[in-house]
């Protein structure tokens, strides 16, 4: 008994030992320094930063406006993902290019391009219809997520929702569209085709043209537009083709390969005896073609 009772405690002195090792490796462990702290989150932009939404002229027929950050404080700002909310519209718009973070050096200015979702065309609250952007950001090791009113300098929100929203009452009597594109020799007018399909359910008349930056409708022109007045009635089905005559109203190369908007036209309307227009693109085929038989109607080369 007296043997196995000194193997017991010398398995009790061993277990101790185990123990006040563990004790003393605890101890060791609560000395070291604690794990670094994630970055804080910030709920604001920092100071000195403003944000914009603008159309510039080449976002018109693609339906794409640019958030413009303008970094005028002292750090570099990176941005992350961007939703700008608008009650005109039936959805956030959000990033063209999903994914990329944009950078924007302390006292400089980037433009990221967002894509413009479908108008919502119920009337909206009053004082409702102001864009709000989100956006995720880091900036000084902070990153964090701020939505602020932006502000619309150039004010092209409030005249394409109510363009759009003309357009889609429009498509109620009628649909619009350039068809095709017969060319002319130098001197002559080429004629644009102009299809107006009447869906059978709704009354409009499609007034006129008006002319372009760069093209207008030669001696045919009447208050700077080619006049139509096209009648759509309740129970018309029957498309109508108007032949439109257009001419370049300028020959400088630069016009043709700078154009952003030389092949949007916009069309006069009358809905429920309510005047108004809607914008409206030849499409990319088209414009090409256009370009090019304005280039070689000119007499340079090279240009579209």
């Amino acid at each position: 008994m007296r043997r196995g009772g000194r193997v017991f405690l010398r398995s009790c002195a061993v277990a101790v030992a185990v123990v006040g090792l563990a004790l003393v490796g605890c101890a060791a462990a609560d000395t070291r320094d604690p794990p670094a702290s994630p970055a804080p989150a910030a709920a604001a932009l920092p100071a000195g930063v403003r944000v914009e939404i603008i159309q510039l002229r080449a976002d018109v027929a693609l339906r794409q406006a640019q958030v413009h950050v303008v970094n005028g404080g002292d750090t570099d700002l990176q941005i992350g993902e961007v939703a700008v909310d608008d009650s005109r519209f039936t959805a956030p718009a959000t990033r063209v290019l999903a994914g990329r973070t944009s950078t924007v050096p302390a006292g400089g200015e980037v433009d990221i391009r967002v894509q413009l979702p479908d108008v919502a065309c119920s009337p909206p609250a009053a004082g409702s219809a102001e864009p709000t952007v989100e956006l995720t950001f880091l900036a000084d090791g902070a990153e964090g997520t701020a939505r602020v009113v932006a502000a619309d300098p150039l004010g092209f929100l409030a005249p394409l929702h109510e363009r759009e929203c003309r357009a889609s009452a429009l498509a109620e009597a009628a649909t619009l569209a350039f068809t095709g594109f017969t060319p002319a020799p130098p001197g002559q007018p080429a004629t644009l085709h102009l299809t107006i399909t009447p869906t059978g359910r709704g009354e409009a008349t499609v007034v006129a043209v008006q002319a372009t930056n760069l093209l207008d409708f030669g001696p045919a022109t009447v208050d700077g537009a080619f006049p139509l007045d096209v009648p759509v009635t309740p129970g018309d089905t029957e498309p109508v083709v108007v032949d439109v005559p257009i001419l370049p109203s300028r020959c400088d190369p630069h016009a043709v390969q700078e154009d952003k908007r030389g092949t949007i036209f916009d069309v006069r309307l009358s809905l429920g005896g309510e005047p108004g227009e809607i914008e409206l693109f030849v499409g990319e085929a088209l414009r090409g073609d256009i370009l090019t038989w304005v280039s070689g109607w000119c007499g340079f080369a090279g240009a579209g």
